[in-house]
């Protein structure tokens, strides 16, 4: 895991740089990523009127998410505490939702194992009755797909907590949608045909 401490605009002593590297540190523990690189910037407003001079960002990029914190206090180490301990718990956060999201389609996968179960005319009733309920457009929105693996995809679709994420594949530069199956899972479509066929 990188951490890398700078200054704008002031000196960063090495007191400084290696408190700032201990707590954002174990901040970051909390997430148990290899795949972390963050950045730390200190820095001092210089109006005198602002009661909470010193300001501590902090960016954590994590495979597929951005974390951005930034906080101020009249202490730097004291602006340091404060944003380490949000960072620490918007990864908590991240990290529970995804733990969520992947307990939540195991439950959906043991609903549908349970309505498989049911009389066929009963189960076909019920999705029509549903389809019709739900056959008018209520809200466009529209979206540029952005380059991504299909691991990045995977993450994005439990960040964002929808059903389906629409993404250009990196790999083969096609736009595909990924989506959560109800049985468990995940599909893929992809909108051409790549070159590796």
């Amino acid at each position: 895991m990188a951490i890398t401490v700078s200054g704008r605009q002031m000196n960063i002593s090495d007191r400084l740089r290696k408190y700032a590297e201990e707590k954002i540190g174990n901040a970051l523990k909390v997430f148990d990523s290899e795949a972390i690189s963050t950045e730390v910037v200190l820095r001092r407003e210089k109006n005198p009127s602002n009661p909470l001079p010193a300001v501590c960002e902090v960016t954590v990029q994590a495979k597929g998410r951005i974390i951005h914190v930034e906080e101020s206090d009249e202490d730097m180490n004291a602006a340091i505490d404060v944003a380490a301990a949000k960072v620490a718990r918007q990864l908590r956060k991240y990290k529970t939702r995804i733990i969520d999201r992947r307990v939540r389609g195991a439950e959906v996968a043991a609903d549908y194992a349970r309505e498989d179960a049911r009389p066929e005319t009963e189960l076909d009733l019920d999705r029509l009755m549903d389809e019709l309920s739900q056959d008018e457009i209520i809200r466009v929105k529209e979206v540029e797909p952005v380059p991504l693996t299909q691991e990045e995809a995977l993450i994005q679709i439990d960040l964002i907590g929808h059903d389906f994420f629409v993404y250009t594949d990196r790999d083969t530069d096609l736009v595909t949608v990924i989506y959560r199956r109800r049985d468990g899972g995940y599909g893929l479509i992809r909108y051409g045909q790549s070159d590796e066929n």
